[in-house]
C-alpha cells in the first residue's frame, strides 16, 4: 500500500499541475580526461536506461522546465542549455507499451487502475534540449522512477528505450555544428585551461583531429579569450599559457545566432 500511495500521490500531481503529452528529454554532456560523457538514467529494478528527463508545470516557461529538469538531475543550475528539436514520432514511444514499462519495473500491480484517466496519453510530445556541465561539479541523482543516474562515454552508450539513442544522435550532431559559429567549452572545462586542452575538447567532440594553427586563429577570432599567466607547476620555457573565458562576451556571442568565422 505504500507504494500505490506514494504512486497515486505522484499521478495525481502530475495530472492536476502538469501539461498532458508534453515532455522534455535532456541530452546532457560532460567532459572528462578527454572522454564526451552523457548523462543516463537506469529504470526502476531493470537493466534499461534512458535519458534524463521531466514534464512542464502549467504555470512555467518551457525553458524554465528543462533547467529545473537539469538542476534535479546535476545539482547544477542556469548552465548552457538549448533546444535542440522536437520529437513527435506516432511510434516514439512504442519501444514499450505503458503497461509492459510498469511491468518491467516491477509497477504493475501497485499502479494498477491509476492510469485510467483521459489525462494519460499514449504518446508524448517530447522537446529535447542538450546541455554542457562541469563533469567534475554534478551530482548524479536518481528520481523514484530510477535506481541509478550515471555517465557514460559517448562511444559505449547502450541500446536505450524509446527513441533516446536518436535524441543523442542528433544533440551531438548539433554540439558539432554550433563548433562552427559558437564557442563552446564554458561550462566543460576547468575555470583556467590551456589552448592544448581546448584544442583537445573541441577535437573530442567532432570526433577528429585539427590543425592547431587553424583553430587558434578560429579562437582567437571569437575575442572570447582573457590570456593569463604561464602554468607555474612546468618551467617558464617550456610552461603552455593559461586562459579563462571572458564571460560577457561568451555569453554574447552564445545569443548571436548571426555569427560566423570566415
Amino acid at each position: 500500500m505504500e507504494l500505490r500511495g506514494k504512486l497515486q500521490e505522484i499521478l495525481r500531481d502530475i495530472e492536476e499541475n502538469y501539461l498532458p503529452s508534453v515532455s522534455l528529454d535532456l541530452v546532457v554532456f560532460g567532459f572528462h580526461e578527454s572522454q564526451l560523457k552523457v548523462l543516463l538514467l537506469r529504470f526502476k529494478d531493470s537493466n534499461d536506461w534512458i535519458l534524463p528527463g521531466g514534464r512542464v508545470r502549467k504555470d512555467e516557461n518551457l525553458d524554465e522546465a528543462a533547467y529545473r529538469s537539469l538542476r534535479e538531475r546535476t545539482g547544477l543550475d542556469r548552465l548552457f542549455l538549448q533546444q535542440f528539436h522536437t520529437f513527435g514520432n506516432v511510434n516514439r514511444m512504442t519501444y514499450f507499451s505503458r503497461e509492459e514499462t510498469l511491468e518491467r519495473m516491477g509497477l504493475a500491480e501497485a499502479a494498477a487502475g491509476l492510469w485510467d484517466s483521459t489525462y494519460w496519453a499514449n504518446r508524448d510530445i517530447s522537446v529535447g534540449y542538450y546541455a554542457l556541465v562541469d563533469f567534475t561539479g554534478t551530482v548524479p541523482t536518481p528520481d523514484f522512477m530510477a535506481d541509478e543516474c550515471r555517465w557514460w562515454d559517448i562511444a559505449e552508450v547502450p541500446h536505450l528505450l524509446f527513441d533516446h539513442n536518436e535524441m543523442i544522435r542528433l544533440a551531438l550532431r548539433t554540439l558539432r555544428r554550433q563548433l562552427s559559429y559558437q564557442p563552446v567549452g564554458y561550462n566543460l572545462l576547468p575555470e583556467t585551461f590551456t589552448m592544448t586542452e581546448l584544442q583537445s575538447l573541441y577535437e573530442t567532440i567532432l570526433g577528429r583531429s585539427l590543425d592547431r594553427r587553424n583553430f587558434y586563429k578560429q579562437i582567437l577570432h571569437y575575442d572570447v579569450l582573457e590570456r593569463l599567466g604561464k602554468r607555474p607547476t612546468i618551467p617558464a620555457s617550456k610552461a603552455p599559457y593559461l586562459y579563462r573565458f571572458r564571460k560577457e562576451r561568451y555569453e554574447q556571442l552564445l545569443n548571436d545566432e548571426d555569427l560566423s568565422v570566415g
